[in-house]
Order: C-alpha cells, then structure tokens, then sequence
C-alpha cells in the first residue's frame, strides 16, 4: 500500500496530463482553475487506494479517480454560483473571478470530460464506472435540490437533512470507493461493502464539514467560517440546536434563519453561541464519530488483509479529526 502523499502525488502528476492548454482559453483556462486549487484530493484518493486495497496496481485506477475529482469539482463550481459563495479553498471561485455564464459553460464541459475518462478502459469496465456515475451524478443532483429546498422550509427534519447529505456529498465518496474497486475486478459482493463504507464515512465527513463551517480556522478550513449561517442553511447543528431549545430560544432561532443581513457577524456569533450552549456542537461531534464507527463495522465483513482494513481504519480516523 502507499500513503496517502504519495497517492496525492500520483494523481496530482496524472492531472497535469489532463489540464493541457486548449481553446478557447476562456472555457478552459477556469477548468484549469479550479483543479489546481488544491483541496483534500479525497475522493481520488480513495480510488486509487481502493483498487490496490484488491491487489490492483492503483495506477490503473487512475483515470476513474480523475474522472470523479472532475465531477466533484464540476459540481463545485455549480454549488458556489447557486450559493453566491465568495471563496473556494481560500481562493476567489470562478463566477467571481470570471462570470456566472463562464462558470456555468466551463462546470458543463467538466461534466462532459469527466464521462471521457471512462472511454480509457475495456468495455465491461466502462459500463461498470459509467453505471455507477450517472447514478451517482442523478443522486448529487436530487441531493443539490433537497438542499436548496430546506433553505425556504421551516419544518426539515434530522432524517430528511441526512439524506440530503448522503446524496450530495456521501454517495460521491462511496462511488469514488467502488470505481477503485471495479477497475481492480473486486466482486460484486466487495464492491458494495466498500461503497457502504464509503458512503457512511461520507456522511461523517460532511457533519465534520459542517462542524467546521460554524468552528473551523478561516486560515485552515479554506471556505468562508459561518458560510451555511449566511445563508440560513438547516444543518445538523442548527437543527439539534432547535430540538434541544425552549420555545423561546427556538423561536429566536427561527427568527436569525429567516433574515439575510448586510453584516452578517453577529448573526454568526450569536448562532455559534446557541450550538454551543443548547449541546448541539457536542451532539454532532458525537454524530460523526457514530457515523465513522458504522463505517469501521462493514471493514470486518470485507475479504480483504487485516492490514489493509487498519489503513481505512487510519485513513476514516484521521477524517474524522481533521480541522481543514
């Protein structure tokens, strides 16, 4: 097995192949862009550390993990326009740096590429990685809406807002997962424990991020602190918050989701001020760490070394205490 660096540095090799110059500059040069940016190189990653998890050389694996950091990144793009985010891994996103129509056009030709990927591999392989993509592409885009829908409702629930995370950030690190395992021609039976576990570490991994968009270090965590504040989003922590409050603390809450202010920073405080005092911060730590140790249960029913699953164990470990 290799480390995650040197898998960072295998991919990130294989990615200068893929952002040659190309016209017109003006729908490339923001494609170029955004995956130079840097980030966590998570799902990647995982493509190629689950194909060698099933005895495959990884570097066979990677124009999958490419293909899924591209559509991660696409919908990226798309997310920070809907959203009229301001930054992106502590950089200017592309609709602010160029245009919305630019970063609409260019998010549309990643997706497009990122299917071209796949025509790299023999035909049983590609109707494999090409099945599981639009399934998984369909599912982050029902996930998109259901997120954009809580945003006007007032009545979301943990288990809708937990479905909304599954499909639009943990079936992508799931998916991620089982194309490592499909180009290593693991069995269908090790395909789908792999994806479950990715898929729970997935959900774990956006509650962190969720965590972190209220508490993280705006000089470690690379996105705007207090982002989903802004823009009134029903995460875990808001709606924990408002199970564990009286009505009348949960009727002030309601009041600071419903407003979009000029100066947003005493909106911000005051909320994190809530989550900490209502318990709901230390429920979600709680939350990811559940999620995290479903994850570790589905290792025990993989046929794969003990030594290969302690590196996943490590690997979701190390996710589940990241500060970035």
């Amino acid at each position: 097995m290799q480390t995650t660096p040197q898998y960072q540095a295998a991919f990130l090799e294989h990615l200068k192949t893929f952002t040659c110059d190309k016209e017109p500059k003006s729908l490339y040069q923001p494609i170029h862009y955004i995956l130079e940016l840097g980030g966590k190189r998570l799902r990647p990653v995982l493509t190629l550390m689950t194909a060698e998890l099933f005895n495959c050389d990884y570097k066979k694996a990677l124009d999958a993990a490419l293909s899924i950091e591209v559509f991660h990144n696409f919908s990226l793009v798309h997310d920070d326009i809907m959203d009229d985010a301001p930054l992106r891994r502590g950089q200017q996103t592309v609709h602010e740096k160029w245009d919305i129509n630019t970063g609409i056009l260019s998010g549309d030709a990643m997706l497009i590429m990122a299917y071209q990927l796949f025509e790299n591999y023999d035909a049983t392989i590609f109707r494999a990685l090409a099945k599981l993509f639009s399934k998984t592409a369909l599912e982050v885009c029902e996930g998109q809406q259901y997120d954009v829908d809580f945003e006007t409702r007032d009545d979301v629930t943990i288990p809708e807002y937990l479905k909304m995370i599954e499909y639009k950030t943990a079936v992508l690190v799931g998916a991620a997962m089982q194309m490592g395992a499909i180009v290593a021609k693991a069995s269908k039976e090790d395909q789908q424990k792999i994806y479950d576990f990715g898929r729970l570490l997935g959900i774990a991994f956006q509650l962190q991020d969720d965590y972190l968009d209220a508490f993280g270090n705006p000089e470690t965590f690379g996105k705007q602190v207090g982002g989903d504040i802004i823009e009134n989003k029903k995460t875990f922590l808001y709606l924990k918050a408002l199970e564990f409050s009286n009505a009348a603390d949960q009727h002030q809450l309601k009041q600071l989701f419903s407003v979009n202010l000029e100066d947003n920073s005493d909106k911000i405080e005051t909320i994190k001020a809530f989550f900490v005092s209502t318990g709901s911060a230390e429920a979600t730590q709680k939350e990811i760490e559940n999620y995290t140790k479903k994850a570790f249960a589905v290792l025990d029913t993989l046929t794969i070394s003990e030594a290969h699953k302690e590196n996943l164990r490590a690997f979701g470990t190390d996710l589940m205490n990241r500060k970035v």
